[in-house]
């Protein structure tokens, strides 16, 4: 199937492709809300700044949970809060506790919730660096959302909250593990003990701006389709969550089965005119600029003009 079909397929058509492919998990780590809310929102008053902030962003992130389980993902892991952000003071620090409250008590996300079925799981080293601080009573918060919508059985939504490194944690685990069953778990008894339930490998993963990897513990096997955006994650809209859908069901899944040594001499030609033209170009590669204090990355593929020309005539 060719991208601009897929792009234009009803909605259940393509979620019942992406079911169809077994792709169940999305991690999809928020981030850049602060700079899409300036922009999206400019001058609010000092006074009224946080519920605006807050209110603006529960809206922002039910809508893209809806997008992103609407096309077919069963799971959605969303890193929501790491250790950095503690070091940004005690006022962010007091508004993210009341957004972190929100999530399990705001009428907003309830409703969420419960049209869509969906059952809440919080994963991370929260308890650790919660417990005996001012915020160690949103423990019994999350504690209250899991329980109620425990029953829940058609998505699943993951938030990582303080996963600085679990490796310690995983290894605590282990140790409870033995001690009550008296033999060491394999690693579907781990993700259990962490993650609350089974959870399978993490199929594709969407970063924005720096390509980094984070915050999802033993679910990473080598075979996550990465995608990072270009603008902040509140700005993904139907048509780039299609063009990533695309890209994981078709084009990579292609590509693993090509044979080169059949391909003619003309087209090993050409490949290798890619590869000339992008001899110094790495992805990932981008720039600080000290103005807007913050980085973006910087263009790297050059297509050689044949290659342009054979995209123009719609061949692959």
């Amino acid at each position: 199937m060719d991208a601009e079909t897929f792009y234009n397929l009803p909605l259940t058509e393509i979620a019942q492709q992406v079911r169809a492919a077994g792709t169940k998990v999305c991690a999809f780590p928020v981030k850049g809300t602060r700079r899409w809310f300036m922009l999206e929102h400019p001058s609010p008053s000092p006074k009224d700044y946080a519920s605006a902030y807050l209110n603006a962003v529960f809206t922002r992130h039910i809508a893209l949970y809806k997008l992103i389980f609407d096309h077919g993902i069963e799971t959605l892991l969303t890193p929501s809060f790491d250790m950095p952000l503690m070091e940004r003071g005690d006022a962010y620090m007091r508004m993210a506790a009341e957004g972190l409250a929100a999530l399990t008590t705001h009428p907003l996300f309830q409703n969420f919730y419960d049209a869509y079925g969906v059952r809440v799981r919080f994963y991370g080293e929260y308890r650790q660096y919660l417990a005996g601080t001012p915020y160690a009573y949103l423990l019994d918060l999350f504690d209250a959302l899991t329980a109620r919508t425990q029953k829940h059985d058609r998505h699943r939504l993951f938030f990582g909250l303080f996963v600085h490194d679990a490796a310690e944690t995983i290894a605590n685990l282990a140790v409870c593990y033995y001690r009550e069953h008296g033999s060491t778990p394999d690693k579907q008894a781990l993700v259990e003990a962490y993650y609350g339930e089974a959870v399978t490998p993490v199929d594709i993963f969407i970063g924005f701006s720096k390509l980094r990897v984070f915050d999802m513990p033993l679910l990473m096997m080598g075979k996550t389709d990465l995608y990072f955006t270009v603008s902040p994650s509140l700005y993904l809209n139907q048509q780039q969550l299609r063009a990533i859908l695309y890209d994981h069901l078709y084009a990579r899944r292609a590509s693993s089965q090509s044979d080169y040594s059949a391909l003619p001499a003309e087209e090993q030609a050409l490949i290798k005119s890619f590869y000339d033209a992008n001899m110094e170009s790495t992805l990932g590669i981008g720039t600080w600029n000290p103005q807007w204090q913050f980085w973006y990355p910087l263009p790297q593929v050059h297509l050689p003009p044949a290659l342009i020309e054979k995209q123009k005539r719609g061949e692959s």
